[in-house]
Formats: structure tokens, C-alpha cells, sequence
């Protein structure tokens, strides 16, 4: 066994929700560790749609994943966390009361008086569509997200789906790329009636193209994509020259090892009291998407506010002896010392 890292609280996941968790925490002098089975922050944000902008998080107008994942990590600097990447928790065993200890795929053992769920709906993985040898140029030709816009210029960009990144991406990708195709299996999405309105209007400029079908073979070599053979709706069999695909097709969630750590379970969520959203196990918390409640509504906003009461919570597990005192960092001194405020 490794060496034992102490701290007073693991976060599992480092998403937006888990990273404005580590804020509030640490406002209450706890420390905390993050576990994440990606290899960068960010979580859903920064892996799927980095330079898509999001419109709802309070008092910003507009933000990109990444750069909402940049402002929380700026954000977070003055408590020092430490992440710990590329690592999922496989076990979390109760020892102690409160007292848990937890181990990673890669053997490292966490001690902790508080576990905090923020690990989203789990691990999302693509769902990979059913077309022979796509295999052999994913991460080349073919990618299921879109990490950097860049990459797709002067491209001639295949997409495939009808719902919301599919039609964003078409948007987003044509001033860049040299073509774009957006392949549908039928002339009707489920993507936003302003997004398809907005694509519709390219085809009639002649500006892009749409087609109605389904992808059944791949032409290339060594990984680079050439072209696509396309099954029509009225069974004509057609090729498209692309050298970039963007399949669509959703995403599918694995719980993973959550599901041994003797927590209460529901339809592959956690189920959490809304005081504090602490699970069936006392000491363990969940937050953000992989929680359920009722009227539980999915947005990081929501994440962000379920992070401040857990933390409430928390801090009786931390430090039983000390009465926690609401303070504001607005007025309160001692706060604003601990964020480095001059």
C-alpha cells in the first residue's frame, strides 16, 4: 500500500460543481484533494464543448467551458487544492466516524472525514456509431468532441446527429471549416427550432449541405479519412468527400465503482436530502448531476448552490468542536484575509 494522503475532504470529480465546491470549503479552513478520472479540470466543460459558450451561469453573460473552468481555478487559488488526474476511486470504505478511507485504480489511499460526490453522471463516453473500422481514426479523422475550434479549419467537416451539439457544431464550425455536411437520418431534429432555422438558412444560400441518410462505411488510410458512404433514405447509396467526422449520438453514462461504495442508488443517481445533500451515508455528499431530488433541476448554478450547503454540513464532520459562524465574505475580515484581499 502507498502512503496514506490525509485531508479533510475528497472531492470525486473536478467539474465546475466540485471545483466551486473546494471555495466553499475552504472559506471553512477545510482542505481538500480532487480525484478525477480525465487528465485535465474542467469536467464535462472542458472535455465536451471547451469553446462552446454557455449563457446561463449568474452575473456572466457569456462563458466558454474552458473559460468558466479558468475563472474557478483562479478562484480556488488562495486554498491550495491538490488534484490528482487520470485516476478514478474505486473503493471508499468507512472507518472510522466520521473517518473514510478511499483507493484509486492506481493504488493511491485516501483518509478523509468527508467524500464529496461531484463526478457529474458519472464517466461519459461517446456512443460510437455502428459503422465498421470507425475505429481506426477515432482521435485522427474522426472525433466525438470538439476540443479546439482551430482544428477544423480549411476541413471538410462530415457531421453526424440531429440534436443540440450537432447543429451547434454545424454553426459554430462553418465560418472555419472549408465545407461542412451535416448528416441526419430524417428531416427532423431535436436540436433548437433558432439552430435549425440557422442551418436550414445556409443550405439555401448553398452555403453548406444537408443530407438525409446514414453513414455505412469509411474510406482512408493510416487513420486519415477521405470519404463516407452514405445509405439514403430511399436506399441510393452515395459517397461524401470528407476528411473530419464529427459523429453525434449522444453519450452514454457508467456509473462506475460508485455503485460498491454502500451508498443508496436511483435510476444510476444518488439520491440526497436537500439540507445539506448528504447521501444514506453519513460523511458522503453528493453534488452537481449525479444527485436526485425532488425538483431537481441540472445546471451548474444549481451544482454551485448545493456545494454551499454541503460545506455547511461538512465543517460540523471537520471540526466537531467548533461552533461555524455565517459570515459574509462581503463584510467579513477574517474571510477576506484567507482570499488574499488587500
Amino acid at each position: 500500500m502507498s502512503d496514506v494522503i490525509k485531508t479533510d475532504v475528497l472531492i470525486i470529480g473536478a467539474g465546475p460543481c466540485g471545483l466551486f465546491a473546494a471555495f466553499e470549503l475552504g472559506l471553512l479552513d477545510m482542505k481538500a484533494h480532487f480525484v478525477d478520472i480525465l487528465d485535465k479540470v474542467g469536467g464535462q466543460c472542458a472535455e465536451l464543448y471547451p469553446e462552446k459558450p454557455i449563457y446561463d451561469i449568474p452575473g456572466i453573460p457569456q462563458v466558454s467551458g474552458q473559460g468558466l473552468t479558468d475563472a474557478l481555478m483562479e478562484q480556488i487559488k488562495p486554498f491550495h487544492p491538490t488534484f490528482h488526474l487520470g485516476e478514478m476511486v474505486e473503493t471508499v470504505e468507512k472507518i472510522g466516524d466520521p473517518l473514510f478511507r478511499c483507493t484509486t485504480d492506481t493504488g493511491k489511499v485516501f483518509e478523509c472525514k468527508v467524500v464529496v460526490i461531484a463526478a457529474g453522471g458519472g464517466s461519459f463516453q461517446p456512443k460510437r456509431p455502428p459503422v465498421p473500422g470507425i475505429e481506426a481514426y477515432e482521435g485522427t479523422s474522426v472525433h466525438y468532441a470538439v476540443r479546439k475550434m482551430e482544428t477544423f479549419r480549411d476541413k471538410n467537416v462530415l457531421i453526424v446527429g440531429g440534436g443540440d451539439s450537432a447543429l451547434d457544431w454545424t454553426l459554430n464550425l462553418h465560418p472555419l471549416a472549408k465545407r461542412i455536411t451535416l448528416l441526419h437520418r430524417r428531416d427532423d431534429f431535436r436540436a433548437a427550432p433558432h439552430s435549425v432555422e440557422q442551418m436550414r438558412a445556409l443550405v439555401a444560400a448553398g452555403k453548406m449541405d444537408l443530407r438525409l441518410g446514414q453513414v455505412t462505411a469509411l474510406s482512408g488510410a493510416d487513420g486519415q479519412l477521405t470519404g463516407a458512404t452514405v445509405k439514403g433514405n430511399d436506399n441510393n447509396v452515395s459517397e461524401i468527400a470528407c476528411d473530419t467526422m464529427l459523429p453525434f449520438f449522444g453519450l452514454t453514462m457508467k456509473l462506475g465503482p460508485v455503485a460498491n461504495w454502500g451508498i443508496a442508488l436511483e435510476n444510476n443517481l444518488v439520491p440526497v436530502e436537500t439540507s445539506a445533500f448528504e447521501t444514506n451515508v453519513s460523511g458522503i455528499f453528493a453534488i452537481g448531476d449525479i444527485n436526485t431530488y425532488p425538483g431537481k433541476i441540472k445546471l451548474i448554478l444549481c451544482g454551485f448552490h448545493e456545494g454551499a450547503l454541503m460545506s455547511q454540513k461538512a465543517h460540523r464532520y471537520v471540526y466537531p468542536e467548533k461552533r461555524l459562524v455565517f459570515q459574509y465574505t462581503t463584510s467579513s475580515s477574517s474571510l477576506q484575509k484567507k482570499l488574499g484581499v488587500n
